[in-house]
This record gives C-alpha cells, sequence and structure tokens, in this order.
C-alpha cells in the first residue's frame, strides 16, 4: 500500500465511483499507534469489545461483519503524522492494514485502504 498524492475529496470520490463505502480517518492528531488504534476503530466502527491491539485490529479488519455488505475503503489522511512521531508505531500499523487488506475478509463486506501523501 504505497501512499497515493489524491486528496481526501478525490478518495471519496473515487471509491463511491466503484460503489464502495468511504471511511475518512484524518491522520492530523494521531501521533502514536495507540490514537491509530483509536481512530481505526473509530471510523469502522468496531464493535465494543475491540482490545485496542495489532491483532484485534487485524481480527476485525478480516471480519467486518458488522458492517453492510461491500466495499469499505478505509482513506487515511496525513500518515506523515504519525510516520513521523512514531515510526515504529507507523510501520506496524501500515503492516496490520495491508496484511488484512491482502488476507480478505471472510464476510460479504470487504475492506481496501487509501494511504494519502499528505
Amino acid at each position: 500500500m504505497a501512499p497515493t498524492g489524491m486528496g481526501v475529496a478525490a478518495a471519496i470520490r473515487q471509491a463511491r465511483l466503484r460503489g464502495a463505502t468511504p471511511h475518512v480517518l484524518d491522520g492530523a492528531a494521531v501521533r502514536d499507534s495507540a490514537a491509530m488504534l483509536d481512530s481505526v476503530a473509530g471510523t469502522l466502527r468496531f464493535p465494543e469489545d475491540f482490545s485496542h491491539n495489532l491483532t484485534a485490529l487485524y481480527d476485525c479488519l478480516t471480519d467486518l461483519s458488522w458492517l453492510p455488505a461491500g466495499e469499505h475503503v478505509l482513506i487515511w489522511g496525513k500518515p506523515s503524522v504519525l510516520r513521523r512521531s512514531d515510526p515504529t508505531g507507523f510501520e506496524a500499523i501500515n503492516g496490520a492494514l495491508s496484511d488484512a487488506v491482502s488476507d480478505g475478509c471472510a464476510g460479504p463486506a470487504t475492506l481496501s485502504v487509501v494511504i494519502l501523501s499528505n
């Protein structure tokens, strides 16, 4: 998942054009992996029993049973904030997102991720 040069509005438009549901995560205030876990959970409306760790993140991203069927696009804006402030956390979160997208979802909801370069 390489960062893309498009903006948030273009990413939303692109997702909607293919019939997907966009979910925008504003990374401007995300400075560590704990905040990113919270942000992903809130953006995708994870179940309340989400354990706030990388394994639970992966498990939720490959489940998505609480979301309607179809493609759901996580659009991560301003990833550079986390990359600069917590490079290790950025790599771990990015790895979990990439693995989840590669492995796919078990149910009728699917996930794709767009990481913006801004």
